[in-house]
């Protein structure tokens, strides 16, 4: 034996490419609904990379194609529960309590589609669900039965219920609470030498401050390990109108000290985001959100936040 790894065939390589296309419109939408579910931009698109690979493998065994959307949500839903079941016990019964004749509006509420991320996680995941399908994405209640697995009158019951307590939260005094960033000044100082290096573009610099074993996750396209990870940096030494710019992404405690990236640069808003993780002054993983852009469209119509540090780095 050589004890060299075979290729994968290339027509794994086609086949994944043929279902991202197949689901490409399909994304942003799902993303909508797992960010809400979930209360962040990032763990949202954490389910959505679950349930595309889950469908993946799922069409892959069928005999025929099912109806794509449905199919895509009801796995996104149960994705999501067990991932909350996991992390979050506190709002996670799975029945709304609700009045039997509730007066039902089929219209989208328009104060629940401006609510923020973080505003969902205070309904229980039954009436949060519904209320995300109802009222952001603008499903009809037949449909939220397919994609929740639940009754017509539990889904009822549960918009009802999670329409009358996400009214009464937007229409309170705003949180205060942040993302208390006095405890992170060593992470925060190495998220910004690591900004400056790129926008400097040394680039070399940022090779050499990269773990060994340091793990790229460039989302929805390639994951690389190790030395394959120093590639990365050549497609941005080929591009030169880019900034970035450091700060935390989503509110509360559930805010992450990230990089956004504007381009160009001038740019107003940011394209994307990148997250690092570290060991000591190494970076030990890199999560690249260029090709996932619908999580910046979430920042500029002011559904999450991203606040720039202008703290200076000691």
């Amino acid at each position: 034996m050589s004890g060299e790894r075979d290729s994968p065939p290339p027509e794994l390589g086609q086949a994944r490419a043929r279902f991202l296309e197949l689901v490409a419109e399909i994304r942003p939408e799902l993303h909508r609904y797992c960010a809400r579910l979930t209360g962040s931009v990032v763990d949202g698109e954490d389910v959505v990379q679950d349930t595309l690979a889950k469908a993946y493998y799922a069409i892959s065994m069928a005999t025929e194609m099912p109806p794509l959307r449905p199919f895509l949500f009801r796995i996104a839903h149960n994705t999501a529960l067990d991932l909350l079941r996991r992390y979050d016990r506190r709002h996670v019964e799975l029945v709304a309590d609700a009045p039997e004749e509730a007066a039902m509006d089929e219209r989208p509420d328009p104060e629940v589609v401006r609510a923020a991320l973080a505003t969902f996680l205070e309904l229980p995941i039954a009436q949060r669900s519904a209320v995300i399908l109802k009222d952001v994405l603008g499903c009809t209640l037949e449909e939220i039965v397919d994609c929740t697995g639940s009754s017509l009158p539990a889904v009822k019951a549960a918009l009802f219920r999670g329409r009358t307590a996400l009214r009464e939260q937007v229409r309170a005094e705003p949180s205060a609470a942040n993302l208390s960033l006095a405890d992170r000044a060593e992470e925060r100082a190495r998220l910004h030498r690591y900004a400056a290096l790129f926008n400097a573009r040394d680039f070399e610099a940022l090779r050499a401050s990269i773990a060994e074993d340091c793990r790229l996750d460039l989302v929805s396209r390639a994951q690389r390990r190790g030395p394959a990870v120093r590639e990365y940096f050549e497609r941005y030494a080929d591009v030169r109108d880019l900034r970035a710019v450091p700060g935390v992404l989503g509110d509360g405690a559930g805010g992450r000290l990230a990089l956004a990236i504007h381009s160009p640069r001038a740019s107003a808003h940011p394209g994307y985001f990148i997250l690092l993780e570290w060991r000591g002054d190494r970076v030990t993983v890199i999560r690249d959100f260029r090709y996932v852009t619908y999580i910046a469209d979430e920042v500029l119509l002011g559904r999450t936040t991203f606040r720039p540090d202008e703290e200076e780095s000691r």
